[in-house]
């Protein structure tokens, strides 16, 4: 009776536990971090990419949090002699349903914005003192995805990108002209889902 009763309380903390991640007031940190090097045939140089945005999340209710990611892109394209700096935010809402006591299903609703400048490069990867353009990106994201939570401080995700609006400007410094770029659509490619770790406190 005594080892009955010890296995039930272990069951039921394990479902308490693996439950609490998602209840209010708790935290959850996680982020995204990127890099990535080409070279074109005949260049001198790679192009480089290098991306982090660490993201933190806060449960202002059971199964539903609002955050935001806050870092840095860097893109250097030798073979178009342009770098483009920017720093990004990206606040979000992620709602949560419960699938089982370790499986859930999410949908993030997020707002991407980025803010940079763009620089020449020369064919040797040496980049100019001065910008010559201001960039700008605002975006509207809804991504879709599953978590799975191995343990209660641990959750473990898979998503795509989903529905995805953005609008891209660059201003150059010299003219006051602006390019803007508008695209709209969806992008919930199955073969290319993103995986990621979230942390719950």
């Amino acid at each position: 009776m005594k080892k009955l009763l010890l296995s039930m309380v272990a069951v039921a903390t394990f479902a308490f536990t693996t439950q609490a991640q998602t209840e209010k007031g708790n935290t959850m940190l996680g982020g995204n971090v990127g890099f990535n090097s080409s070279k074109t045939d005949g260049a001198a140089k790679a192009d480089v990419n290098f991306r982090i945005v660490p993201t933190v999340g806060y449960f202002v209710s059971d199964n539903f949090a609002i955050g935001t990611g806050i870092g840095y892109n860097y893109y250097k394209k030798v073979s178009t002699n342009n770098l483009n700096q920017a720093l990004e935010v990206s606040p979000f809402g992620r709602y949560y349903l419960d699938l089982s006591d370790q499986f859930k299903f999410f949908g993030q609703l997020s707002v991407p914005m980025a803010f940079g400048n763009n620089k020449l490069v020369d064919n040797e990867g040496n980049v100019a003192d001065d910008k010559y353009a201001s960039t700008t990106r605002i975006g509207v994201n809804f991504a879709p995805g599953f978590a799975f939570f191995p343990t209660k401080r641990i959750g473990i995700e898979l998503s795509v990108n989903g529905l995805d609006y953005n609008n891209y400007t660059v201003k150059n410094e010299l003219t006051g002209n602006k390019v803007e770029t508008n695209s709209f659509g969806l992008d919930a490619n199955t073969f290319a889902p993103k995986l990621g770790v979230m942390f719950h406190f």
